[in-house]
């Protein structure tokens, strides 16, 4: 072969260029095939930076749509530091502004090239200064911050948030997912030197709003009243819990001390702590209801059995435990008005410590109340097989157990509704635009005690406030029932319990024979007076006839000092309450929008409500004749014709106003008042001889 061949040498120079454009090609496909993913992303972590938007988390409200929590619009601030000429004369402009360190801001301009976040959500009047500056390389996206237009209203139930809007507290944690939505994205694109020449956003998602079962103007008298304790005892903290026994919603959860949780950076780790559900203490008097609910459960005693109590003192497995004060013989009524630990001692000692710990349990103690607001402890609550000789007499007076706010107040909606423990929650549902969806998952009330054996509790209860340890708790216009605990704190230095230290309390609930509301308060080491029925039972009659007041439940009792037992019932047997007047069923706490309204759920045990009908308010009617009717019987009749009846003691009708027969308008009030008439004795007629109606009670 002749090389100097003109032929061969194209043969030669086009081998080699097909070998060069075949290797240029195989390592192209190599990229593109093989390589694209690696080399993508290279480019796009050199061109691109994505930062998350957080998204407009949702409204929390109160029962009554008022806006507790929300996210509104700010900006914050970012820098493209390949922008900027002069780093150190742009830190130098914006310490100036933003209050921090020119060097610090020194440092995030030389970290990054492409992005990096200077300032996030700042005030109005940040903004504005700084835009007025015109800073190259300076720039504004829009985020969401979340602001608590009532500031400390409810802050331990809903709870704060992070810089990024993650909730860290109360609502805000436990329903983050929901409430939270889906977070957006800003991308912002870098050229070839690292200079930013466009950001795009992806839209947030919006997240579900949450209506709660609190009303705020409830909350508020419970903080105001609170704060008012804190005050006038000096204790170091407090709680206060309102209820609705017949549904287990909570109406307000009030903690001492407390936060604005748009500052939560500015608040202890103790102001930020929900002490209603996560303080564990020991209840002392108040767990007295346990001992004599499983004992007249159980048919072991009854109100009127006479207890010896020994002049204060009494031995337990060698152990002597001294009373507060020297009682000598006392009816089992009087034991608890009066709060004898020897007395509830030597019950609970009949009772027996398996029946003891069984109805422990079974009122909530020692697990969970299942609340939906996190942090919440399990108190505390020894396995039978651990309890020594003296956990018994220890345990029936309150000591040896520890309880939390939530779990006492639910064993006390025990006895107020008749005998069913009804899991407490504090979400109501779940609103979308106009859509409301109640929440799920609330278990059937659970039956602990019978309908009998709480209507007696209520009645004994009802002694503790007129006649016992909690006088000061007398409401005037309603009826209460309730019971006082003064339990000293433990001391961990002496390995005894403080002489001085305590926690006072006082839980109860309001009118008698039909409950609207549970109230517990509790006192964390209260200095001068220490006792429950000192300084937490004045605090129950403010705040109950404050809630009563503005819920608009009728008045069921005189005025002041005239208030009497209204489930005195002369001639009536007191081994076993008759509960044939009683009513568990709630009038409406407050008026809820139309679309959060649902029929309310009650176990097959719970008496039924009466029927209702289309009715016209302002109709006349004709007021029926009630005398000789039970409770129940006369608040059908007035349901049937929409009347309103104010009931006054218990039994059946005596008298009434206006009288039978009487032209009134739907909507008007009838006063009603029961009682017992002596055996063998007629109905006394259903209006006073001579014409003269019955005093009417506001």
């Amino acid at each position: 072969m002749d090389w100097r061949s003109p032929r061969v040498r194209l043969f030669i120079i086009a081998g080699v260029v097909v070998l060069w454009m075949g290797a240029a090609l195989g390592r192209l496909a190599y990229l593109q095939l093989f390589c694209y993913s690696d080399y993508l992303a290279r480019a796009e972590r050199q061109q691109q930076r994505i930062v998350e938007i957080s998204p407009r988390r949702g409204i929390l409200y109160d029962r009554n749509l008022h806006e507790l929590a929300m996210s509104t619009s700010v900006d914050s601030l970012f820098a493209v530091p390949s922008e900027i000429k002069d780093h150190e004369m742009v830190a130098r402009f914006l310490s100036r502004v933003l209050n921090a360190s020119q060097d610090e801001l020194e440092s995030k301009l030389a970290g990054s090239s492409t992005f990096v976040w200077i300032e996030r959500k700042l005030s109005p009047e940040k903004v504005e200064r700084i835009k007025q500056m015109n800073l190259r390389g300076i720039y504004f996206v829009k985020e969401r911050e979340r602001f608590y237009p009532k500031n400390q209203l409810a802050s331990h139930v809903l709870g704060y948030v992070d810089i990024d809007e993650k909730g860290l507290g109360g609502i805000e944690y436990s329903l983050d997912s929901q409430i939270r939505g889906r977070p957006g994205r800003m991308m912002v694109l870098a050229d070839a030197r690292r200079r930013w020449f466009d950001s795009s956003e992806q839209g947030a998602e919006a997240g579900s709003n949450v209506v709660l079962t609190l009303d705020q103007n409830v909350q508020f008298i419970a903080e105001k009243e609170l704060a008012r304790a804190i005050q006038d005892t000096h204790a170091i903290a407090g709680s206060i819990i309102i209820e609705d026994p017949a549904t287990g919603e909570i109406l307000a959860m009030a903690n001492q001390p407390t936060f604005n949780p748009n500052a939560r950076s500015e608040a202890s780790v103790d102001a930020r702590m929900d002490r209603a559900v996560a303080a564990m203490y020991e209840p002392g008097s108040v767990f007295k209801i346990v001992t004599l609910a499983a004992a007249l459960e159980e048919g072991i005693t009854n109100p009127e059995e006479v207890v010896d109590c020994q002049n204060g003192a009494i031995y337990v497995a060698g152990h002597r435990i001294r009373d507060h004060k020297s009682f000598g013989l006392l009816t089992v009524s009087q034991v608890l008005a009066k709060s004898s630990d020897v007395g509830a001692i030597k019950i609970g000692l009949r009772l027996g410590a398996p029946k003891l710990y069984d109805y422990i349990r079974a009122f909530g103690f020692g697990v969970p109340s299942g609340i939906d607001l996190p942090g919440e402890a399990k108190g505390k609550l020894r396995r039978l097989e651990n309890w020594t000789p003296v956990s018994v007499g220890s345990i029936s007076m309150g000591q040896e157990v520890g309880v939390t706010a939530i779990q006492l107040i639910s064993s006390m909606n025990v006895i107020a509704n008749g005998g069913l423990w009804i899991r407490p929650h504090i979400v109501r549902g779940m609103r979308r635009d106009t859509t409301f969806v109640p929440a799920t998952g609330q278990p059937e009330p659970r039956r602990v005690i019978r309908a009998n054996t709480a209507a007696t509790l209520r009645s004994m209860l009802e002694g503790v406030v007129l006649e016992g340890t909690g006088t000061k708790a007398r409401l005037d216009g309603y009826t209460a029932a309730g019971k006082t605990g003064t339990a000293q704190k433990f001391d961990p230095a002496t390995g005894h319990y403080s002489l001085r230290q305590t926690i006072a309390s006082f839980v109860g609930f309001a009118p008698i024979n039909t409950p609207a509301v549970t109230i517990l308060i509790t006192l964390d080491s209260p200095v001068g007076l220490v006792e429950g029925g000192d300084t937490a039972a004045p605090v129950f009659k403010r705040v109950a006839e404050q809630v009563l007041s503005y819920m608009g439940i009728p008045q069921d009792a005189p005025l002041g000092p005239r208030s009497r037992r209204a489930s005195t019932r002369p001639g009536a047997s007191t081994s076993e309450a008759d509960v044939s007047d009683f009513d568990p069923s709630q009038m409406e706490s407050a008026t809820a929008p139309a679309d959060l309204v649902a029929p309310p759920q009650h176990s097959s045990a719970s008496i039924a409500h009466a029927p209702t009908l289309a009715l016209v308010e302002g109709e006349a009617v004709t007021v029926p004749a009630l005398s000789g009717k039970t409770v129940r019987e006369v608040s059908v009749d007035c349901a049937r014709l929409g009347i309103t009846p104010v009931l006054v003691g218990t039994g059946v009708a005596l008298e009434q106003d206006p009288v039978p027969g009487a032209t009134v308008r739907r909507g008007s009030r009838v006063t009603v008042r029961f009682g017992r008439p002596s055996h063998g004795a007629a109905l006394p007629p259903a209006h006073p001889p001579g014409g003269q109606s019955m005093d009417r009670r506001p």
